[in-house]
């Protein structure tokens, strides 16, 4: 592996995925001991320059020395400079010239981005370096993250223990492995009841992963995915995600094309957006206009009754549009 190396995450990272991403970056890392490593914490561009700083803020000054200079004993140097996507424009010039410039002898600079990081930075260290890309992580790429983990600490996952271990963390690995010491600890047997008895936590899931399971007409699953977002969010906040949806299904339903569509919702081209349309024949008129209903009366439900009814208004909302969406409802999903 090259000196200059990237490692690249989604611009929504979560846990899981920035978990990933630190751990790909002390892979790159090995060769350098870690009292010989330096980190740099980018702050967000929220965060003003002191009066007293020069074209880089204090925390980034940092990485100038790190790149320009050696060991004073021969050993190789390290650099890691975590959130580069949060670089300002001048910090990005000034970092990209250093970078042409480093010796790849005797340090070794790991950025770790989620998203795109700034010009002429970006392209710079695509040209003088490595790019590891991490991937948006779900939940079939979680367990078998933690399949292998398991396997790593001869730990014997029985049952439905890997499903109970992800309902109960979602894809935040960092939280998984930690349960999951935790349980090699213990000296049981690693089973679904004990996961489920010693963990009580929910997820904290982005809520396209209910509306997946409310698309596939999965009442199961889809309720377990709401009572999981509830722990977290409030009640309003996923009506408006389940009506942004509905909207969407509406115009595509009365689109010809998908340039169509797009253009009536603003113009974007993306994987949800693309989603709905594929699915635009699954729900028929008549079901949408259920759908409208009754998300608008639940609408009123949650804005007028005691809160103490909320759940069970998204439950039976939940369950009928599992039935719309999906032609049928199924118990399914092992909650």
């Amino acid at each position: 592996m090259r000196s200059i190396v990237t490692v690249s995450g989604p611009s929504d990272a979560g846990p899981g995925e920035r978990e990933l991403m630190l751990s790909r970056a002390h892979e790159a890392l090995a060769g350098v001991e870690a009292s010989d490593i330096t980190r740099v914490d980018v702050p967000p561009k929220g965060v003003a320059a002191a009066e007293n700083d020069t074209l880089l803020r204090a925390p980034v000054q940092v990485i100038v020395p790190a790149l320009q200079s050696a060991s004073l004993f021969g050993d190789r140097t390290g650099l890691l400079i975590v959130d580069a996507q949060w670089l300002l424009k001048a910090e990005a010039e000034v970092i990209a010239e250093l970078v042409t410039l480093v010796d790849g002898d005797a340090v070794t600079a790991v950025f770790v981005s989620a998203g795109a990081i700034p010009a002429p930075l970006g392209k710079t260290l695509k040209n003088a370096g490595d790019v590891l890309s991490v991937k948006r992580l779900n939940e079939r790429g979680a367990a078998e993250w933690l399949s292998a983990e398991a396997r790593a600490r001869g730990a014997r996952l029985r049952g439905d223990a890997v499903e109970a271990l992800i309902q109960r963390f979602g894809t935040d690995v960092a939280s998984v492995g930690q349960a999951l010491d935790q349980l090699v600890a213990s000296g049981e047997e690693i089973t679904g009841d004990l996961v489920r008895t010693r963990f009580v936590n929910r997820p904290d899931e982005p809520s396209w992963l209910y509306m997946d399971a409310v698309a596939k007409g999965s009442s199961g699953g889809a309720l377990r995915r709401l009572a999981d977002f509830l722990q977290h969010s409030h009640p309003l906040i996923l009506l408006a995600v389940i009506n942004n949806d509905l909207r969407r299904r509406c115009l595509a339903a009365g689109a010809d094309d998908y340039e169509s569509f797009a253009d009536r919702d603003g113009g974007r081209h993306n994987f949800a957006m693309e989603k709905v349309w594929k699915q635009r024949n699954r729900v028929k008129g008549e079901d949408l206009r259920r759908a409208l209903d009754a998300v608008a009366r639940a609408d009123l439900q949650l804005k007028t009754a005691p809160e103490a009814t909320h759940r069970v208004t998204l439950e039976r909302l939940t369950v009928a549009l599992c039935r719309w969406y999906g032609g049928r409802v199924s118990g399914s999903t092992g909650r």
